[in-house]
């Protein structure tokens, strides 16, 4: 029975699950989706909501605390500015869990955690993405078609 047994000890030993936990959090921050497995999704859970109390609170205290949980100062300027803004009105619940299917390697069950009102954020992402690789693709015909003509033009002066 797992009477009184909380929380996820994910296969490691505490300070590479701390180190897995803070990274997972500041990369949920930055990129307001990620892929992962259902565990360890749930595990982060808690602590993402943390980090967005403290955003919501705003003062410098909750600040320095974030700072110190947070790996980059990039993640607590947008926890600050642009994450917890967005849920001044919400009381918890601020993340979605999506369960995606199974890993074809090991079987482990996969799934999204977002931020909740992450979709235009994503379709922006999404976007900016596409338009780059179309970029790169124009870019590598471009590339072909003259390396094409050097060639015609090599075998015109032989």
């Amino acid at each position: 029975m797992r009477h009184r047994v909380a929380g996820w000890k994910l296969g490691r030993n505490t300070s590479h699950r701390r180190a897995l936990l803070r990274n997972l959090v500041t990369s949920i921050i930055m990129e307001e989706r990620i892929a992962t497995t259902v565990t360890k999704a749930k595990a982060m859970r808690p602590h993402v909501e943390k980090m967005i109390t403290l955003g919501k609170r705003g003062d410098l205290s909750a600040r320095r605390q974030a700072g110190a949980y947070l790996l980059t100062r990039e993640s607590v300027d947008r926890l600050f500015e642009t994450v917890a803004p967005r849920f001044g009105d919400r009381n918890g619940g601020y993340l979605r869990i999506v369960r995606t299917g199974f890993r074809q390697g090991d079987g482990g069950e996969t799934a999204f955690i977002e931020l909740l009102g992450s979709e235009k954020f994503i379709a922006k992402k999404r976007a900016k993405s596409s338009e780059t690789r179309a970029k790169k693709m124009e870019a590598a015909k471009k590339q072909i078609e003259e390396a094409e003509k050097q060639a015609e033009e090599n075998k015109e002066e032989k």
